[in-house]
């Protein structure tokens, strides 16, 4: 791996090219290729952010590449599959993404990925399962951005409900990055002060405003894609700068929470090895409870991606799981 930084990401839609956007712009590698089924396309998005470069002070190199380039990537983005239509929850886009994905980690497995894959196509947490199952990877070197982006959704509704800046609020959202998805209100922090403190904020409110935040955007404008660029710089500046930053991810638990065999998010401490370590949160009885049924919820999304396009078709063992 290179000590400046390579960062491959795979699929140039809308979400590849503003995650390419948001890492260049934030000088987060000096690498950046995207890789596209359609060349032309990946090209052509390559072009447009490099372009954009020459207004910034530092200009990292973005181009378009093959996925031979994943082979020495510090960190491998996975930005396949297709955007939600208005209506569409996350776990409507399982069959074909899991399909899109079981064939692309046919040609990423005889690789020997050097860094970490991160997976950011829905639906998350399905997705990161298969795709750490197919590499026949550790849970530190594959994971999904889980519920970052909701964490951040989360910041900003507190923020207008409250008036605080976003910077004096710790809250995050755990579980299904989707419709089951939890917040610890036990876990706040507005202004150092806790969720109890501001008897004006109602929680099942501020739980379906963070949950459908992502649809009013897509009703709006039929995609989102600038907070998941933003989210993922963050993460990939944590991974290639060692920052040791603790951010909610959708990784594979292994008793933390009560819990095995599932992908989640949870709060995660990472560094320059990914993730390393699962921070467990001292959650209530109740809290505890939501996130059961949201694993459960997950789980049962795991057998059917499974049924779909079974991972031992890549050559991987129950003992993956």
């Amino acid at each position: 791996m290179s000590s400046q930084g390579k960062i491959a990401i795979i699929g140039s839609g809308h979400v590849g090219s503003h995650c390419a956007m948001a890492l260049a712009a934030g000088t987060v590698s000096s690498e950046i290729v995207l890789i596209d089924k359609n060349e032309a396309k990946a090209h052509s998005q390559a072009l447009d952010v490099s372009d954009a470069l020459s207004f910034l002070p530092s200009t990292p190199r973005v181009r378009a590449g093959s996925y031979a380039d994943c082979a020495d990537a510090d960190i491998v983005v996975v930005a396949i599959g297709e955007p939600r239509l208005p209506g569409q929850t996350r776990l409507d886009l399982l069959e074909n993404s899991i399909k899109m994905l079981h064939e692309l980690l046919g040609v990423l497995k005889p690789l020997d990925l050097s860094g970490p894959v991160i997976t950011i196509t829905n639906p998350a947490d399905i997705v990161a399962d298969y795709a750490r199952r197919g590499l026949a990877l550790p849970r530190s070197k594959v994971f999904g951005t889980g519920t970052l982006l909701d964490s951040a959704r989360l910041i900003r509704i507190l923020s207008e409900e409250t008036a605080l800046s976003r910077a004096d609020i710790g809250a995050l959202a755990m579980g299904e990055h989707g419709d089951s998805s939890m917040i610890p209100f036990s876990q706040i922090s507005l202004g150092g002060r806790p969720f109890e403190a501001f008897p004006n904020l109602d929680r099942s409110r501020l739980l379906e405003r963070t949950r459908q935040s992502g649809m009013e955007v897509i009703n709006g404008k039929g995609s989102t894609e600038f907070g998941i660029g933003q989210a993922l710089a963050v993460l990939c500046r944590s991974i290639l700068q060692d920052e040791k930053r603790v951010l909610p991810l959708s990784v594979l638990l292994e008793g933390e929470y009560g819990q095995s065999g599932v992908h989640c998010g949870v709060p995660c401490l990472v560094g320059r090895n990914g993730i390393e370590e699962v921070i467990e949160l001292a959650l209530s009885p109740e809290e505890t409870a939501e996130l059961s049924r949201s694993c459960d919820i997950i789980r049962k999304h795991i057998a059917k991606a499974q049924e779909i396009a079974p991972s031992d078709a890549l050559g991987v063992g129950n003992e993956q799981a």
